[in-house]
């Protein structure tokens, strides 16, 4: 009986082998290649307090590029009217209201977390940018063509809070 056992192990070890052997001749994809992780991270640690970038809670940098903050801001609970461009940190675009020609309105409730906290930041008129760690976006599973542990990068402009 244990020699049975034992050949039922030794063959599940085998076939194991073979199993690990095989995926590692299949090419990682890219959000699971250890270059790329690393370059998530990178977006976040080249942006520098000196360049004005700022901390929010999560680890979301955030700068102002146009504006001076003053005026009307939005609140969680506000509809948000604004421009905004997505890209990853390779500098592939995956979402334009200002390519589509046409303002977004939102809820900010139901943004993504990044939004919620960064968005409040500003003033009608003002422009920000923002880089998101994944886990204030969309985490390891992504979203259409945002891959699962991506790093986003938001220029954002805030038009109006029609809400108000």
């Amino acid at each position: 009986m244990s020699r049975h056992i034992l050949s039922a192990g030794v063959a599940l070890a085998a076939a194991l082998a073979a199993v690990s052997a095989i995926a590692q001749d299949e090419p990682a994809g890219a959000s699971q290649d250890a270059a790329w992780h690393n370059r998530q991270m990178l977006a976040l640690a080249e942006r520098q307090a000196s360049d004005g970038w700022s901390y929010l809670p999560g680890g979301v940098l955030w700068r102002r590029v146009k504006g001076d903050g003053i005026g009307p801001r939005p609140t969680i609970d506000d509809t948000v009217t604004l421009h905004y461009v997505g890209t990853l940190v390779d500098g592939t675009e995956f979402d334009s209201s200002v390519r589509r020609g046409q303002p977004a309105t939102f809820p900010l409730r139901g943004l993504i977390r990044a939004w919620q906290l960064a968005v409040p930041m500003m003033a009608v008129g003002d422009t920000i940018e923002i880089a998101v760690p994944a886990d204030m976006a969309y985490g390891p599973v992504g979203r259409g063509p945002i891959p699962g542990n991506a790093t986003l990068l938001f220029t954002i402009e805030l038009l109006e809070i029609p809400s108000r």
